[in-house]
């Protein structure tokens, strides 16, 4: 049996010591992209005798298993000449150089142990080390020279190992159980029609180490159709470790439900869920430092012994789990999270800890090297847009002046170079009417690098700044930009400037293609099977996604009757801005009565966006506001969770809610906060009998129940209606974004690339949320229910064409027939007491 790790993590996790002191990179650390570029920029420096990026790897053999410690060495340096050889680590910093007295002791253990294996592997004697530190700012470099007896080097790794060992030792033993439990586990349920195929490609596509998009539609058993030959794959080791990475709690939620019924059925599978780090600390604030936090206090003392302990006593590592050994061990409970991932053989997170440069899991995806990872990429149609926000960044002019004015007190040094790149904004901000695309940043970058590393240099000097806070914001806003500024390409992004909805003016690098920032990250591991319900057309998705020539896509049918859903579109109305007015407003809330008045239940009504929805409601309650059986909820433009809770509950199962600030229908005051006047006042007390109205009616399972709601909002995904809890989905609008200048700037890239930059840009991404709007109706076999799409594009080629294929009942229909259409079809059930 083969335990991989890598020298950092190796190294790291052995001789840590200390606090937690996320107040600040200790400076030492590489800056991620401008640690690439700092490398790169070194490396080149030298001559013919330096060899860069040399990987490398010792395999050290036990009677049971073999520990393979592998990384990349950043250069080894061999004039051939006088044998001596020196291997070179080079470590960026925004720190002053002169404040660097000797090595970081993590980062001269990574190299002393490229050293040892270099030396043993090439019969040296002796070797020597070089620690290369760069200042970012200034590109000065400062070097620590030390030699090393390769006998010496070998008595230091040997300890290593033998600490490492009490670890391996059970990791084999671990390993030897699941693989045994993998080999027996069966699947464990009858396989519905299509999905031994389904299976069957997710397999196909791990042997041949590619990546599979997926169309899968409700009811193929996604989750279990690409878990369970994963761990099949792993079981015959084509790999070693499962990441299941979604985009909400939700998804990962089944994912863990899955492990959790496979565990019943015999599989021995240990399974971390890695929780935000505001979810799962303990304080009332996340202050990582060990004056504010007793956990961070001596944290890296305690947390090996919490880590073993919670290893040896449970298979699934929850939230809940993680937070009590945690707290028994005094130890960070996020952290704790985070190393436990390094011993469990799944890890559900989300998409951030593999894909965000500035977030990703460092103990698996920083040494460069490929790992033994399957990646099980759920309702991935939510990348795209979250891959741009990743590798995005902005700086706001505004800010500058803030920080300034923060900082002048205390340091007017600091106060001049932030007025400084407000002042290089300020130039652009001249030329900006709506948003300008730049052709380069000018002085700018220049302006923020020198700020950058003069914050830096100042909290180093100044630990106990009144403003250090505030001031270790900025810091990080500013190291975001310079880090995307040196990632970024002409390809794939766009800078622009513009307005945010303050009119405050800002400076953003636009990623506006995230496929090859996304490829790179799948590519460190074995196969990435990305998944959804909404793939259409896949061809999108495949290109933004990282998808190449050779990957695999496939449709999977649903397995759902078609017959029990009718697709109806009301094409006298449309959400067009030409069109909006208070007869269509009022024509649409026909459509919808129409079409819940032909049978009493639950119903969602979807809309573009909260303005919309607003006057829709307006006109609803106008002309139907006094019918006793008909009780509206309306989703508020921000909501807590406990009110999101509320509003499900009476879709869920009408229990009984606590209403002491959980107003969910306040779409008839549009400012919140401000003293109520006597009408308002009349208003909300409206609001609060018609929602104790509308528990009556959710606990009798009389009525009938209309919830307001915005496409692609909270309510538009990721929640499971099942049988009667939801019977219909009227979905107002095609789902077009806002016209806006990013969606401009992403029309015009893809039309210079060949491609339809309206369908890129708008249609594409509308239609992902009205397919998965629908999506919200039918979620098992038995259930009945509508779609309606009112809009007169839908009668559009273009649009019917991106229909799923089990919409086989597609009925264009009225405002005067659109009610008699749904009722026949509720009439075909009626003897299911439908």
């Amino acid at each position: 049996m083969e335990i991989r790790i890598s020298v950092r993590s190796f190294v790291e996790f052995l001789l840590r010591s200390g606090d937690i002191d996320n107040r600040r990179s200790s400076g030492s650390e590489d800056a991620m992209a401008e640690g690439v570029r700092i490398h790169r920029m070194i490396q080149r420096r030298m001559g013919a005798e330096y060899q860069a990026e040399v990987q490398m790897a010792e395999t050290v053999l036990y009677p049971k298993y073999s520990i393979v410690i592998e990384g990349r060495a950043d250069g080894i340096i061999d004039d051939g000449k006088n044998g001596r050889v020196v291997v070179d680590e080079i470590k960026s910093t925004y720190r002053e150089l002169k404040k660097i007295s000797a090595p970081f002791p993590e980062h001269l253990a990574q190299a002393k142990c490229y050293a040892y294996i270099y030396a043993k592997q090439h019969k040296l004697d002796e070797i020597g080390v070089r620690m290369t530190y760069c200042n970012i700012d200034t590109e000065e470099i400062k070097y620590f020279h030390e030699n090393f007896r390769f006998s010496s080097l070998k008595k230091w790794f040997g300890n290593l190992l033998e600490q490492y060992k009490k670890w391996a030792d059970f990791e084999c033993d671990w390993k030897e159980k699941r693989q045994e439990s993998i080999e027996r586990i069966a699947f464990p349920f009858a396989y519905r029609e299509g999905q031994k195929q389904l299976v069957g490609y997710v397999y196909q596509t791990i042997h041949e180490h590619k990546k599979l998009f997926m169309e899968a539609p409700t009811g193929v058993g996604k989750t279990i159709s690409t878990m369970y030959p994963a761990i099949k794959s792993i079981g015959e080791g084509k790999a070693d470790k499962l990441f299941y990475l979604t985009a909400k709690t939700v998804t990962g939620t089944v994912a863990r439900d899955t492990l959790d019924l496979l565990r019943k059925k015999g599989l021995s599978f240990k399974s971390v869920v890695i929780t935000a780090k505001e979810k799962i600390c303990p304080l009332d604030e996340c202050r990582c430092n060990p004056e504010n936090c007793p956990y961070a206090r001596g944290h890296y003392d305690r947390i090996n012994d919490a880590v073993y302990d919670l290893l040896t006593h449970e298979d699934a590592f929850e939230r809940e789990t993680i937070l009590k050994y945690a707290l028994n061990h005094e130890v960070c409970p996020f952290e704790m999270g985070l190393d436990i991932s390094l011993f469990s053989d799944g890890i559900i997170c989300d998409y951030n800890y593999l894909f965000d440069p500035r977030a990703h899991l460092r103990r698996f995806f920083s040494e460069g090297i490929k790992g033994a990872y399957l990646f099980l990429i759920d309702e991935a149609h939510n990348l795209v847009e979250r891959g741009r926000e990743m590798y995005s960044a902005a700086l706001v002019k505004e800010d500058f002046l803030k920080l300034r004015e923060v900082i002048k007190p205390y340091s007017p040094y600091l106060a001049r170079l932030s007025g400084k790149c407000n002042k290089e904004l300020l130039s652009y901000k001249k030329e900006c009417e709506e948003y300008l695309i730049l052709e380069s940043h000018g002085n700018f970058i220049a302006a923020c690098n020198k700020l950058h590393g003069a914050i830096n240099n100042y909290l180093d000097d100044h630990e106990e700044c009144p403003v250090k806070e505030e001031l270790l914001n900025y810091y990080f806003e500013i190291s975001a930009f310079l880090e995307t500024y040196d990632r970024m390409d002409e390809k794939h992004y766009v800078t622009y400037t513009g307005y945010d909805e303050n009119e405050c003016f800002f400076i953003k690098e636009f990623c506006v293609d995230p496929s090859e920032e996304l490829k790179q990250c799948m590519d460190k591991g074995v196969a990435a099977i990305l998944f959804s319900a909404t793939f259409l057309p896949i061809q999108y998705y495949k290109s933004l996604l990282g998808g190449t020539k050779e990957d695999y896509e496939v449709y999977a049918r649903s397995t759902f009757p078609p017959e029990r859903q009718i697709q109806l579109i009301g094409h006298e109305v449309t959400s067009k801005y030409t069109r909006r007015c208070e007869i269509e407003y009022l024509n649409i809330a026909r459509y919808i009565y129409s079409l819940v008045n032909a049978k009493a239940g639950k119903y969602m009504v979807f809309f573009p966006s909260h303005a919309f929805l607003e006057n829709v409601y307006r006109a609803f309650d106008d002309l139907y506001g006094e019918m006793d059986d008909m009780y509206l909820l309306a989703q508020r433009s921000y909501m807590k969770e406990d009110e999101r809770e509320a509003f499900l509950d009476y879709f869920l199962n009408g229990e009984e809610v606590d209403f002491e600030g959980k107003i969910l229908m306040d779409v008839l005051v549009e400012e919140e906060g401000k003293e109520g006047t006597d009408i308002e006042n009349e208003e909300m007390y409206r609001k609060r009998e018609d929602i104790l109205l509308a528990e009556e009616a959710a606990e009798s399972r009389s009525g009938t129940i209309i919830g307001f709601c915005v496409l692609g909002g909270i309510f538009g995904e990721g929640i499971d209606l099942r049988n009667d809890s939801l019977i219909g989905a009227i979905i107002v609008g095609t789902g077009l974004p806002q016209v806006c200048p990013e969606r401009e700037i992403l029309k015009r890239h893809f039309e210079q690339t060949g491609e339809d930059g309206f369908d890129y840009a708008y249609k594409y991404p509308g239609m992902n949320k009205v397919l998965q709007a629908a999506g919200r109706v039918i979620r098992t076999a038995e259930d009945v229910g509508i779609v309606a799409l009112l809009d007169e594009r839908f009668m559009q080629r273009g649009y019917r064409k991106m229909f799923p294929a089990e919409w086989q009942n597609i009925r264009p229909v009225t405002m005067e027939n659109a009610g008699v259409a749904a009722a026949d079809f509720w009439e075909r059930f009626s003897d299911e007491g439908v």
